[in-house]
C-alpha cells in the first residue's frame, strides 16, 4: 500500500474500485445526516469520483484528497470543468468553483492545508487500507475535522481469507473498534452484492456484502 501501487494502478488504468456514476447510497443517506448548505465535505483518496461533483451541486464545498495526479487531471477533464492549479508547499492544489482537489499523500496533511472540514464521506478510503494503516487513518480524519465527527461510511465485508485487498473487508465489528470510543455508529444498509459482482464471484468469492454507517461523535 505504498504510494507506488496507486500510482501504478492509476498509470494502467486498474480502476475497478470507480464507479462510473453517482454513488446511490451517497444519494439516498446523506440528506439523513443534515448537513447544512455552504459545509465543507472531505471525501479522502477520491480519485475522478462523481461524487465530488453531487455533493457540490447540493451546495457544498467540497476539498477531495487524491494522491494521483493522473486521477485529479482525469476528474476535471472528464467533467468538462476548467481548473486553476496551484503549488502549495510539497503538493497541487486544483480548483474548480466550489470543488477543491488537494493531489497529496492523506497522511502528509494538516488542519491548515485542508481548512476546516464540518463533515466526511467516505466510500474508498478505508476499505483501501490494510488493516494496520486503518487506525492512523481514523486519527487523521479525526485530527482534520474541525469540530466533532460526522460522516458516511460506505464498507465492504467478505472472508478476507478468499481475496487479497484492496478493497479490503472491513465489517461491523471492524468499524466499531476503529470509531465506537468517540461516536454513535449507525448501520443504515447492509447488502449481498456478490451477484452484481462477478470479477469478485470469479475469484471463488461466496460472500461480498455492501455496508453503508452514518456516524455521528457522542453528546
Amino acid at each position: 500500500m505504498e504510494p507506488k501501487f496507486w500510482h501504478e494502478r492509476w498509470h494502467n488504468n486498474l480502476i475497478g474500485f470507480h464507479l462510473d456514476e453517482v454513488n446511490p447510497y451517497l444519494q439516498e443517506h446523506w440528506p439523513e445526516l443534515a448537513v447544512a448548505r455552504g459545509s465543507r465535505v472531505l471525501v479522502p483518496l477520491c480519485g475522478k469520483s462523481m461524487d465530488l461533483v453531487w455533493l457540490a451541486e447540493q451546495g457544498y464545498e467540497v476539498v477531495g484528497v487524491e494522491l494521483s495526479p493522473l486521477a485529479v487531471a482525469a476528474f476535471f477533464d472528464e467533467q468538462g470543468l476548467s481548473a486553476d492549479k496551484n503549488v502549495a508547499d510539497c503538493f497541487d492544489v486544483w480548483r474548480s468553483g466550489n470543488i477543491t482537489i488537494i493531489c497529496a499523500d492523506f497522511f502528509d496533511l494538516t488542519p491548515a492545508d485542508v481548512g476546516p472540514i464540518d463533515v466526511v464521506y467516505d466510500r474508498a478510503a478505508l476499505i483501501a487500507m490494510p488493516e494496520k494503516m486503518r487506525p492512523g487513518y481514523v486519527r487523521q480524519l479525526k485530527s482534520l475535522l474541525k469540530g466533532p465527527m460526522k460522516m458516511l461510511l460506505v464498507t465492504l465485508f467478505y472472508d478476507q481469507g478468499q481475496m487479497d485487498g484492496p478493497p479490503f473487508a472491513v465489517g461491523t465489528d471492524e468499524v466499531r473498534k476503529l470509531l465506537s470510543d468517540t461516536c454513535e455508529i449507525d448501520m443504515r444498509q447492509d447488502l449481498d452484492i456478490l451477484e452484481q459482482n462477478a470479477r469478485f464471484k470469479q475469484r471463488g468469492m461466496n460472500l461480498l456484502r455492501e455496508q453503508v454507517y452514518l456516524l455521528r461523535s457522542r453528546n
